[in-house]
């Protein structure tokens, strides 16, 4: 049996203690093993190949930060030879001819990838759900989503498919399915990655660009080797393996259940998301100073930060919109409706939002909510109804997530308690000053 450590696998594959053949063939078996929890919606044909051509490099040593270790990517990030089908029925699902600059990346640290994990459609939700392929399940309860739009990426890695899988953040994508399935889901600030900012910082409306690119892992040290490869730079693994989490102490941590989204949905937690904040508070308070925050959110964050958030499907191009699922078919057509200077108008406002968050939050060394807002929806809770009510319910389970990605700032999850009925429940971090390693080290904390 193989370690579930991406970190403990890396260091087995370089001394030799196990083969990059060995490991793929491991994780090839565990896909079809648990290819009912639609994790999956493409396995690579060429892994083991791929895998042979590691272990060759290796004995010529030529090796990556990642060599051999066995990873997924996204179905919203092209992979060379494999269709990205962006999780829609009404775009065409061509095979890549090039790869993602992110996918690129990790590629020339040596990951062999396995293939291509379940989104929602264009990563717009917090389920991973859609009209192309089988839904993604919550390995520890099937009949409960993973989360999205990651959820494909968090549901292989908790049940044991990957050891250790890049997601992408732009309003809760890493931190959503990471809450749902006990995994640390760490979103970084917005350039921490480069690959995120190859084409700037902001979006045609002038915001902050909400999408970033983030580390799901079993702990802390696996998501900062990840992070370390994602940048191609060895700063945040060092920083944990060294004497940092244990001398870290005295923070002045603010908590608070205020959500942005209070203005217009009725927010409330529910008993185990309760249970698992005060946990995750009192775990804080063995080393540092946990104190209520006083928070006051502009009123007309939902509506700007809906505004901005669905902006680009208006140019999305669409074969038939009548295969588009409701959320991004009636979110377009709004999109389409809106003039340019309230476009424009909305984008502005969001930029002022942005730092009256970060003005606020940065009264304290870190900012302390609940990650999410109850337990895993169950699969088909959202697309019951109608686009704005299944928005809605998005709202109400992750009212805590998409004011880190306006802010730009840097947020993770991490896993607390159990449940009765054994779901994972975590907490979030946000980090003002948009320092991930001080987030690793709490997270390295509080899993000691």
């Amino acid at each position: 049996m193989f370690p579930s450590s991406a970190l403990k696998l890396r260091d087995d594959l370089a001394r030799g203690e196990i083969s990059s053949r060995e490991l793929t063939e491991h994780y090839l078996n565990r896909i079809e093993q648990h290819k009912d929890l639609g994790a999956f919606v493409h396995v690579a044909e060429d892994a083991m190949a791929a895998a042979r051509a590691a272990d060759e490099a290796q004995a010529r040593g030529k090796t990556g930060r990642l060599h051999g270790l066995p990873t997924a990517f996204k179905d919203l990030n092209d992979v060379a030879g494999m269709p990205t089908t962006y999780g829609s029925a009404a775009v065409d699902h061509p095979e890549a001819t090039r790869d993602h600059p992110l996918v690129g990346r990790l590629r020339s640290e040596g990951v062999v990838i396995l293939g291509k994990t379940q989104v929602p459609e264009f990563g717009l939700s917090s389920h991973s759900e859609n009209l192309v392929s089988a839904p993604s399940r919550n390995p520890f309860d099937p009949q409960r989503s993973s989360g999205g739009s990651s959820g494909g990426q968090a549901a292989a890695i908790a049940a044991g498919m990957i050891p250790v899988g890049a997601g992408s953040d732009g309003g809760g994508s890493v931190r959503i399915p990471a809450a749902a399935c006990g995994l640390i889901g760490l979103k970084p600030s917005l350039g921490r990655v480069p690959s995120d900012v190859l084409d700037g910082y902001v979006d045609p409306l002038g915001a902050p660009k909400l999408a970033v690119s983030g580390p799901l892992a079993h702990d802390a040290l696996d998501a900062a080797l990840l992070l370390d490869a994602m940048r191609g730079k060895d700063h945040y693994l060092p920083l944990l393996q060294g004497s940092y989490p244990q001398r870290l102490d005295g923070l002045n941590i603010g908590f608070s259940t205020l959500s942005p989204f209070e203005s217009v949905y009725d927010i409330s937690l529910s008993p185990e998301a309760r249970t698992a904040f005060e946990r995750g508070l009192e775990l804080l308070g063995q080393r540092h100073r946990v104190q209520p925050a006083r928070l006051d959110y502009a009123s007309d964050y939902p509506e700007s930060f809906a505004t901005v958030w669905t902006n680009g499907l208006k140019d999305v191009p669409v074969n038939d919109e009548s295969l588009l699922g409701e959320l991004a078919r009636d979110y377009r057509r709004r999109a389409a409706g809106r003039s340019l200077e309230q476009n424009l108008q909305a984008g502005s406002r969001l930029k002022q939002i942005a730092a009256d968050f970060v003005r606020q939050w940065s009264a304290y060394d870190v900012i302390a909510t609940p990650a999410m807002a109850s337990i895993p929806p169950l699969i088909g809770h959202y697309t019951q109804s109608t686009a704005d009510r299944d928005y809605m319910l998005q709202c109400q389970y992750t009212p805590y997530t998409s004011m880190v990605n306006v802010a730009s700032v840097a947020a993770i999850t991490i896993p607390v308690t159990t449940t009765s009925g054994g779901l994972p429940m975590s907490i979030q971090l946000i980090s003002p000053r948009s320092d991930e390693g001080l987030l690793l080290a709490l997270a390295a904390q509080m899993q000691m």
